[in-house]
């Protein structure tokens, strides 16, 4: 996914219809709003009636945040870059992520909007309702954890510098995707799966380009 000119300020039309347009913005705190409820809640309601312990808790809740990993990994790659043959293909594709690789900086596209994110996590806790029954009620927050994570980072990493030298890693890899090779560095909250699968950039073999890092900086 190229194009000819990735462009650091402003951001994609996507819809002639002013409703539709205002739904797919949003701002990290309204997701944040939306899931905290879960991410609290569903384990609770799980430890007060299924009587889970202490330790099966912990664990699969963390099952389910590297699993979100995983998936964010899978998504991005297979779902978000596949390149369709069709118009109608092309513009869905260009709605779902092209929008953000030809305005990466446009701040208000960084996170799913509200409305197809309930959607599609209310699928995916469906889904696990009925691989793993009540077991959905802990693994779907820490899902929705690490997928609040991968949101956050994701903001983080085009509008912010990295906060820790140990971080530096992630923001290189991600924009690396951007500006040099989108077909590798998909991991954006971890590197692990690009690790894994062979698709992490050799990050000790690519030159920093000084002047181009602080063309990519907010001002």
């Amino acid at each position: 996914m190229q194009f000819e000119k990735i462009n650091n300020k402003g951001q994609a039309r996507l819809f002639n219809n002013q409703f539709l347009e205002f739904l797919t913005k949003t701002n990290p705190l309204v997701i944040w709003s939306l899931y905290l409820p879960v991410l609290i809640l569903f384990p609770y309601y799980a430890v007060n009636h299924f009587y889970f312990g202490i330790i099966k808790t912990i664990a699969v809740y963390f099952a389910g945040f590297i699993f979100w990993t995983f998936t964010e990994y899978i998504l991005h790659r297979f779902l978000f870059h596949h390149e369709p043959k069709t118009v109608a293909g092309k513009k869905i594709n260009y709605i779902l992520h092209g929008n953000h690789h030809e305005y990466p900086r446009d701040k208000e596209r960084l996170f799913m909007p509200p409305v197809p994110s309930i959607i599609i996590s209310s699928l995916f806790f469906c889904l696990f309702y009925l691989l793993i029954n009540n077991n959905a009620f802990i693994f779907f927050p820490g899902f929705m954890f690490g997928y609040l994570v991968y949101g956050t980072m994701h903001y983080a990493i085009h509008a912010w510098n990295p906060p820790f030298k140990w971080m530096k890693s992630l923001w290189r890899n991600h924009h690396l995707h951007h500006y040099k090779h989108s077909d590798m560095g998909f991991g954006v909250s971890s590197t692990l799966w690009d690790r894994i699968f062979g698709t992490m950039f050799e990050l000790k073999k690519e030159k920093e380009d000084r002047e181009k890092v602080r063309e990519l900086l907010f001002k």
